[in-house]
């Protein structure tokens, strides 16, 4: 279903509404941050983006899905002057249709020195 022809276009790239229609199952992930296997923190946030992204291809696929199943994102980032960087990273990767999506300000995440954060939420 495309964005409601009744609202504003989306600021980016995403869907105001997504509907789902004979779903066998609903997944839903928790938060991604970007900490690496060894505990490092990537520099900058398209790194950190990178590396959140990468993970949920890897767990959609753990579970049979791919992005296309994608219904919304929900992004928790710190610095508003990071939002640049963080939607070229994420636009890059979304599908098309994009899902619904939300983004986020707030004072900060369980670690410094990470910027972003992601939930997800798939069907399939």
């Amino acid at each position: 279903m495309p964005s409601s022809p009744s609202l504003r276009p989306p600021y980016g790239r995403y869907r105001h509404v997504v509907a789902v229609e004979g779903v066998q199952r609903l997944v839903t992930f928790s938060g991604q941050i970007a900490v690496r296997a060894d505990e490092s923190v990537p520099d900058g946030i398209e790194a950190q983006t990178q590396l959140i992204l990468a993970n949920y291809d890897l767990l959609l696929a753990e579970v049979g899905l791919t992005r296309q199943h994608l219904l919304r994102l929900t992004t928790y980032l710190v610095d508003p002057a990071d939002r640049a960087g963080f939607m070229a990273v994420r636009d890059a990767w979304v599908p098309d249709p994009p899902p619904a999506s939300t983004l986020i300000y707030v004072a900060g995440l369980v670690n410094p020195a990470l910027k972003v954060e992601i939930e997800a939420l798939a069907a399939g």
